[in-house]
């Protein structure tokens, strides 16, 4: 009984430890140039959400449409259009079952995790909210971290969204996929395979290493991973209501 209870102590210690140690591998030290911003420095106020079992990213709108006229981001042109009455426009990535299926953390079966996050080319989609209010307000149930990126580094970022926007064979945005799983919102389809190694989080983790935050991939795999790491490495933490 010792032994057992010894060898599995050993296991839990070594997986730990190689845990530690891919997350020290696969940190992104982040763009000092970009992050944080300069003093004086014209800044972009960015929200990360954490629903309990995926994180999205909200956005100003008015912010979003004019960088998509001036760089021609048609699927941003197209989506801020949609949603002009909106301040704030949230934006998550994931599987397209597991997004449609899983709306709540109550919903959430074994399953349905299985069959997301191991089979192959999986098809993604991308939820976006209209907001009416600052996200600290709104999402009353949800941890929400404010972010100050820099203007170059919201460009960066918002380059990268827009390329995740799905195009059809004319190259323009596809049509979207109905409604959403809660508010003014809808589905469009995206780009990239969802699996165990390229989650939700990992998305939110990849816009930010855009806009220069360090980020940690390892970690982010799971929302509390990915707001340890924000908080470790940025001194971001969910806000005060």
């Amino acid at each position: 009984m010792r032994r057992a209870a010894r060898l599995l102590a050993l296991c839990i210690l070594g997986s730990i430890i190689v845990l530690v140690i891919t997350a020290l591998l696969t940190a992104r030290s982040g763009n000092s140039a970009l992050y944080p911003p300069p003093a004086g420095a014209t800044v972009r106020t960015i929200f990360i959400i954490n629903h309990g079992y995926h994180t999205g990213v909200a956005l100003p709108r008015d912010a979003l449409a004019n960088m998509a006229v001036v760089r021609g981001h048609a699927a941003l042109i197209a989506v801020t259009t949609r949603f002009d009455r909106f301040p704030w426009i949230e934006v998550g990535w994931g599987d397209e079952g597991f997004y449609r299926e899983v709306p709540t953390v109550a919903s959430l079966s074994f399953g349905l995790a299985l069959r997301a996050l191991f089979p192959p080319g999986n098809p993604s989609v991308l939820h976006v909210v209209g907001v009416s209010a600052e996200p600290v307000v709104v999402f009353t149930h949800s941890d929400v971290l404010r972010i100050d990126v820099s203007e170059a580094g919201f460009e960066r970022m918002i380059g990268m969204l827009d390329a995740t926007f799905a195009r059809g064979a004319d190259g323009r945005i596809a049509d979207d996929l109905g409604r959403g799983i809660y508010g003014p919102s809808l589905f469009y389809r995206a780009v990239g395979a969802f699996n165990l190694f390229n989650v939700c989080n990992h998305w939110v983790a990849n816009l930010l290493d855009a806009a220069g935050v360090p980020t940690t991939p390892v970690l982010a795999t799971l929302p509390p991973g990915l707001l340890l790491d924000l908080r470790w490495r940025s001194g971001v933490v969910p806000m005060q209501r």
